[in-house]
């Protein structure tokens, strides 16, 4: 019997490895805290307020952006709700592509924010996430072979001309090892880190015109999601960290024994800024539910272990995969999940993760109170929030009423009322809370796919029930309290039901949600956006 990988203990690897991990000899690991440290000092630089515009890519920038507001404000403002902010988000897409890579990428994260970004932001920006064309391959081999040191036959037997995919940063091309090993290799698009730079000094510019201008403006905050942006690319932009991020959070499922989810393993040595090798997996596409029950495949389980590997690792460990989407996710057939891409990874500093800890938890028992001081904590609130005036000012005090009961004219009002109240109290989205937010929003969907049936209460209350179990001794030294047991009284009041619901499925949830969006929908137009 063939012994398991000397490196599972150091991480969530799958069981057949082309090679092992050992970090104390992977030379392109040393110095990435500093690495990181640069990064994160320059996004002040690059997002700071500029009485001029910055030279250089911001005169086609303004050209189509402006031109789009321009077009916008002639044919669609005066329209209905739906139809003015459905044709400002179109013209926008349209003007991202026309512009390329960076503006792609922020309408890729912009398209992954549903429950965040306004819904017609949303909807349209999904329709560029796959029209970014790819790089040829002469300008593919170059960068490899500038960062590697040497031709592409001296790495590798075979380097497949025609990527596996194409996105925004870079491209993954199929690759064999002179050694015979099947990899993949990311590489990223050359002059990209420039134009990535001016462009996002651009857009810091141009954001800081839109607010007071565009409602739909107001509502998405511009120079909030720019600086949201120029965090998550700046890091992005060097493979380094990324294949570090890879290490990290395989170790933590390995820490959690979590072995429901697969990290793939980066190469030794064949590792820079613009170069990543790294072990090739493959499974069933996300969206493949047929194919995985045919094959016997738990696809309950699937969302399960996505739920709670992303909890692990927040709450626990502060890290965790800050970009979870059908694209990065293949299912193999023992129904483990192999998940790629960590260009995008939530770190956490040691008092924000306890206070989304304690934010979650709080949220469990509708404990408001506490809820809005893990907020302020968190950094989602300024640290002079009166929780008082927070309470009084987004009517939190008030009794718990179902949604689905509210007219038209309540639901507008209720959200135009949070929305201000927010802007007023000077709320703001973390870069973490964004990508741990946007990862429920996907686990949340994954549920309407792959287990529709699901009673979310009972499966709250199992999770919870995990949780307390497996690290009810940990929660308790972070928060000072003991966790107890879940009080679903709470957990449905905060969907707006009372407490003699005892079954809710996904369904359900599917039912209330639609009955909400066809009475915003009967609303007076533009209602939603009067201030």
């Amino acid at each position: 019997m063939t012994p398991p990988p000397a490196d599972l203990d150091l991480g969530a690897f799958s069981s057949d490895p082309p090679w092992t991990v050992d970090p104390d000899g992977m030379e392109w690991l040393r110095g990435l805290d500093a690495v990181r440290a640069r990064v994160a000092a320059e996004v002040p630089t690059l997002v700071r307020p500029r009485v001029l515009p910055p030279a250089g890519r911001f005169a086609k920038v303004s050209r189509l952006v402006g031109s789009a507001t321009a077009a916008w404000y002639l044919k669609e403002r005066r329209r209905s709700r739906d139809e003015s902010r459905a044709g400002l988000a179109r013209r926008y897409r349209v003007a991202f592509e026309g512009l390329g890579t960076t503006y792609i990428k922020l309408g890729q994260i912009l398209s992954s924010g549903e429950g965040i970004f306004p819904e017609e932001v949303v909807r349209e920006f999904r329709l560029c996430r796959d029209q970014v064309p790819p790089e040829p391959l002469s300008a593919v081999k170059q960068v490899v072979e500038e960062d590697l040191g040497g031709p592409v036959g001296q790495f590798f037997a075979r380097f497949d001309p025609s990527p596996l995919a194409a996105a925004s940063i870079a491209q993954v091309h199929a690759a064999t090892l002179h050694s015979g090993e099947q990899v993949v290799v990311k590489v990223q698009r050359p002059h990209v880190a420039s134009l990535v730079r001016r462009d996002i000094q651009a857009m810091s510019w141009l954001a800081e015109r839109l607010v007071g201008r565009i409602k739909l403006a107001a509502l998405a905050n511009p120079p909030a999601i720019v600086e949201l942006f120029a965090e998550t690319i700046l890091e992005e932009l060097d493979f380094r960290l990324e294949a570090e991020s890879m290490l990290d959070i395989a170790r933590v499922l390995a820490d959690t024994n979590q072995r429901a989810i697969v990290v793939p393993r980066p190469h030794p040595e064949l590792v820079t800024r613009r170069v990543l090798v790294m072990e090739r997996l493959d499974g069933f596409s996300f969206e493949d539910v047929t194919g995985m029950r045919q094959a016997g495949i738990d696809t309950h389980g699937v969302v399960r272990a996505g739920l709670i590997s992303v909890m692990e690792g927040s709450l626990l460990h502060g890290i965790f995969h800050g970009d979870l989407h059908g694209g990065n996710m293949f299912v193999q057939p023992d129904g483990r999940v192999a998940l790629l891409d960590y260009g995008i990874t939530g770190r956490l500093t040691e008092e924000q993760r306890v206070a989304l800890l304690r934010l979650l938890v709080a949220a469990i028992s509708n404990d408001i109170r506490t809820q809005i001081v893990a907020l302020v904590d968190f950094g989602a609130l300024p640290a002079d929030t009166d929780v008082d005036e927070v309470i009084r000012e987004l009517h939190l005090d008030r009794p718990v009423v179902d949604p689905t009961q509210m007219s038209a004219d309540e639901l507008v009002g209720e959200i135009r009322d949070v929305v201000k109240g927010l802007l007023s109290l000077g709320a703001r989205m973390p870069k973490e809370l964004m990508l741990f937010l946007k990862n429920l929003i996907f686990l949340d969907a994954a549920i309407a796919t792959l287990a529709p049936d699901l009673d979310l209460l009972a499966e709250i209350a199992h999770v919870y029930g995990y949780f307390v179990e497996r690290h009810g001794d940990r929660i308790a030294a972070d928060l000072g309290t003991d966790p107890g047991h879940v009080d679903l009284t709470g957990v449905k009041a905060s969907f707006g039901l009372t407490a003699d619901v005892e079954r809710l499925t996904y369904r359900e949830i599917q039912d209330r949600r639609d009955i909400i969006r066809k009475r915003l929908k009967e609303a007076p137009t533009r209602k939603l956006l009067r201030d």
